[in-house]
């Protein structure tokens, strides 16, 4: 299984930052830095907490004012190279002490999101100074740093996950959207990605804006048009006949789905099984079809939580067509698996066309 992202934070880490910092705070010793922080449960904290945990020694251990704390780490920050989520406790301590010094903060969460994202710590200023906050991303959007621009995006989406919600953007995204223009075709991936999870974060509460959208912004170049697509990720999986439509995808009243089959119907966790069927277009012409599976995951209190696999996206002449896939059961840092019983269903352009249920013991 794949190491907890919460123990990255260990020894070697820890002996890196007392480095960086000793450079640029002569003061700075390392056995009164650690001793604070492996104090109040740091091994039972999970990876959000152990990062608060270190903004809050920190700021108990340097006992500066905010702007010199700050000034600080631009320095210590600085040392390092690339982004990675372990410096997330920079931003996070902006967040945490920087909320009356919006000037100072917003300058240090750009600063620091070139190395560990701001995206979760700018969300709180832009719930108390809305208009504020947002002319700034605004002015992020064209900035020549790439992480910044992105900042722009990924902090002001109505439904990022693991982080504070905005309600007043799901309600009202109207003020995300001069920033999304912006970006839509952004030359770095990175940003462009972050467009297209916003966009799909408003289709799930303004399907009607988002596709409005999608519409307006498809066709224009390939960089938008990946937008576009991977936006609408969820209505298509949906099955929303405007998506569906937009890229060109066949009504599939004409497909049949099959002889569905697995392997075995009682499978153990930790195991894989595979399953088969065939798929018949009945039409006189091909079709362009989305093939997805949908499992319903038995959650740990018995519910179920449903779970989308894609297959294929692809051209079908008429006739019939064998397809054949493996799914694991191994558990993940993202998924854990409970016995029950469980189904799954076979999707064509978003319509259930088969289904069958199975056994996890």
């Amino acid at each position: 299984m794949a190491e907890l992202l919460k123990n990255r934070y260990n020894q070697s880490f820890f002996q890196q930052l007392i480095n960086d910092f000793a450079k640029h705070h002569q003061d700075f010793n390392a056995n009164d830095f650690l001793d604070l922080i492996y104090s109040d449960g740091w091994e039972e904290k999970e990876l959000k907490d152990r990062m608060r945990h270190i903004s809050l020694k920190l700021h108990k251990y340097l006992q500066l004012p905010y702007a010199q704390t700050i000034a600080l780490f631009k320095k210590v920050i600085s040392e390092t190279e690339g982004t990675s989520f372990e410096r997330m406790f920079f931003p996070d301590y902006v967040e945490v002490f920087g909320m009356e010094e919006l000037e100072l903060s917003l300058d240090a969460l750009a600063h620091f999101t070139s190395y560990a994202s701001s995206e979760f710590a700018i969300r709180p200023f832009i719930k108390r100074y809305p208009e504020q906050v947002m002319q700034q991303l605004q002015h992020w959007a064209e900035h020549p740093n790439f992480h910044v621009r992105r900042l722009a995006s990924e902090g002001c989406r109505p439904r990022l996950p693991w982080a504070m919600a905005l309600p007043a953007f799901k309600a009202n995204p109207e003020p995300i959207l001069p920033i999304l223009e912006k970006l839509k075709a952004d030359p770095e991936d990175y940003v462009r990605r972050s467009v297209a999870n916003n966009l799909n974060d408003i289709s799930k509460d303004h399907p009607s804006l988002a596709l409005e959208i999608a519409e307006k912004w498809h066709g224009k170049n390939n960089h938008t048009n990946w937008v576009v697509k991977h936006a609408c990720r969820g209505l298509l999986k949906q099955g929303h006949t405007r998506a569906l439509v937009l890229f060109g995808f066949s009504d599939p009243s004409d497909i049949e789905v099959s002889r569905l089959r697995m392997d075995q119907t009682t499978i153990a966790i930790g195991e894989a099984v595979k399953f088969q069927f065939q798929l018949k277009n009945k039409a006189s012409f091909r079709s362009k079809l989305r093939l997805e599976y949908l499992i319903h995951f038995v959650k740990k209190n018995g519910t179920t939580s449903p779970k989308v696999f894609q297959i294929t996206e692809n051209y079908f002449e008429p006739g019939i067509h064998d397809f054949s896939k493996k799914q694991s059961f191994q558990d993940l840092t993202t998924r854990k698996h409970h016995p029950g019983q469980h189904r799954l269903t076979i999707l064509v352009n978003g319509r259930e066309m088969a289904n069958l249920s199975f056994e996890l013991l």
